[in-house]
């Protein structure tokens, strides 16, 4: 006879729910008569009337997720980010994505969730930045070239060859090479006066491992310059994504209006089914 399921008595934790939503980050003052109606907003106390007459969607965004006002410093790392990963480029498969979604006449509203998603995954995206956001924090305190000389002998003693696509999260290779526009964008970046110690430890740990192939990726660059902005791993990963709509927008709705012979159909020479 099968022994019987023991369970534990189902308690109630008696927490109640909140009586109403409360956010730090806005605030709307209801009309004198419609309090459903607002008739001014805040941003983290700022008015937003008068931060559209006296600053820039730069300095709004960073104060809409930092809650605060950016220096001069910040916000021009910020707007160069903000620049480079504004279009994933056409070889990214998020930007595949909104490519495919719009020639297949799906409804344009939907091109940027779909490709979004993408954008969002642990290849080249938002995932891998939140990963390498934990792996710079993790190693900051330490010696960059001591740290490469370390993870080189680890990587020996495992049997991993430098020819892997991705030794470890924000770095490495890119079918097979040196991803040359994040190298481009992260000597840009360092140039700035808003660069920070993230930006520049990754910068001698990536010098130190050159040697190997093993360089900078895009997703690398924005973990670092989230990571000197003050951003949160959770919230860099989201913002990769943010960043990059434009691109996903613009690829899949110059594509709505084509048909779908535009875009390439693999031959059914090129199907193989191994047996």
């Amino acid at each position: 006879m099968a022994e019987e399921l023991k369970h534990e008595q189902v308690r109630s934790r008696n927490e109640p729910f909140a009586q109403r939503v409360v956010t730090q980050i806005w605030q709307e003052e209801p009309s004198s008569d419609n309090p459903y109606i607002a008739a001014a907003a805040l941003c983290h106390g700022y008015d937003l009337f008068e931060l559209m007459e006296k600053r820039s969607f730069v300095d709004v965004f960073y104060l809409l997720f930092r809650g605060e006002l950016p220096t001069k410093a910040e916000a021009q790392l910020l707007q160069a980010l903000m620049i480079a990963l504004i279009n994933p480029g056409p070889r990214h498969p998020a930007t595949r994505a909104a490519m495919n979604v719009g020639v297949g006449k799906t409804d344009p509203l939907h091109i940027l969730p779909i490709a979004a998603a993408v954008l969002g995954g642990q290849h080249s995206g938002g995932g891998e930045v939140e990963s390498a956001m934990h792996f710079l924090s993790k190693n900051l305190s330490s010696n960059p070239h001591e740290f490469a000389k370390t993870f080189l002998q680890e990587l020996t003693a495992k049997n991993i060859t430098f020819e892997n696509s991705q030794t470890t999260p924000g770095f490495g290779k890119r079918n097979g090479g040196i991803e040359l526009m994040a190298l481009g964008i992260a000597n840009r970046m360092l140039k700035l006066e808003g660069a920070g110690n993230a930006l520049k430890w990754s910068s001698e740990m990536v010098s130190a491992l050159a040697s190997h192939g093993i360089s900078w990726l895009t997703t690398g660059v924005a973990a670092a310059v989230f990571i000197d902005l003050g951003f949160q791993p959770r919230a860099g990963g989201a913002l990769f994504q943010l960043m990059g709509s434009p691109g996903l927008i613009a690829h899949g709705l110059e594509l709505a209006s084509k048909p779908i012979l535009a875009m390439p159909f693999v031959g059914d020479e090129n199907y193989v089914i191994e047996r």
